[in-house]
Formats: structure tokens, C-alpha cells, sequence
């Protein structure tokens, strides 16, 4: 799932502080706005924009935290419309519903746990990349 590795250099204490910050940005707001999904995304674009302009490790470590909060919201968003439809429109309750919450739960469990463990690991200056959101970020992120 997350693949440890280095840079060419190795970065500065404030460098490993704010590539965490990045991470820690998406956790938090996950508490503050859990039932709406687009504030797990706002929040973590306000830190990318207020980033873009650091160093190659910030800028890329913020680059994937922003590139999984965007999968975090397709799913979420998907599951939220369908709930509401079921509370206020015509819909009902199904066992593809219910499939599609577990598998929702599932996602944000462990998107949460491996953003928590990402975190810690480039706080420690340790640049790690995940397996399907790494080599996008290395396309979309340049030197």
C-alpha cells in the first residue's frame, strides 16, 4: 500500500514538518466536517495552494495528500447522494447500498490509518509514496 523511500537530498526539519502538516491537514478536517465530504477536500487545498511555491518534498508530499482527498471525495460524495436519496427521495434500501457503505467504510478506515502512519514517517524525514497516488503525484509534481 505505501512504499518508503528517499529523496536525492535529505530535507530540513521545517520541510519534514510542513510535508506532515499536509497529511495531519486532511485528519482534521475529516473531525470537523465528517458528514459533508467536500470539507476533507477544501481544507486540504487551502494547504496545497498556501504550499505550492516550498520545496520539491512539501510540494509533492501536499500533491498526494490533495490527489487522495480527490478519491476520498468521489467515493464519499457517491455514498452521501445515494444516502440522501434513500431519506428523501424514492429509493430504498438494498444490499448494493449496504455493499457500497461497507466498502465506504473500508476506503476511509484505511485511507485514515495510512495517512496516520504516512505522517509520522515524513515527520522522520522518510518520503513515502502510495501505490496507486505516488507515480500520478510524480507525473503532476515536477522538480
Amino acid at each position: 500500500m505505501i512504499q518508503t523511500g528517499g529523496f536525492a537530498y535529505k530535507p530540513m526539519e521545517h520541510e519534514n514538518e510542513r510535508a506532515s502538516n499536509s497529511y495531519l491537514m486532511s485528519l482534521i478536517a475529516i473531525m470537523v466536517g465528517l458528514p459533508l465530504p467536500i470539507i476533507n477536500l477544501i481544507a486540504t487545498l487551502g494547504f496545497y495552494l498556501g504550499n505550492r511555491k516550498s520545496s520539491y518534498f512539501v510540494r509533492w508530499h501536499c500533491t498526494q495528500a490533495l490527489l487522495s482527498q480527490l478519491a476520498v471525495l468521489m467515493i464519499n460524495s457517491m455514498g452521501f447522494a445515494w444516502t440522501m436519496s434513500i431519506i428523501f427521495g424514492d429509493k430504498t434500501l438494498s444490499n448494493h447500498y449496504i455493499a457500497y457503505m461497507l466498502s465506504i467504510i473500508i476506503f476511509n478506515l484505511t485511507e485514515f490509518i495510512v495517512t496516520m502512519i504516512t505522517s509520522v514517517k515524513v515527520r522522520k524525514g522518510i518520503h513515502v509514496q502510495w501505490w496507486f497516488f505516488g507515480p500520478l503525484t510524480n507525473l503532476i509534481c515536477r522538480k
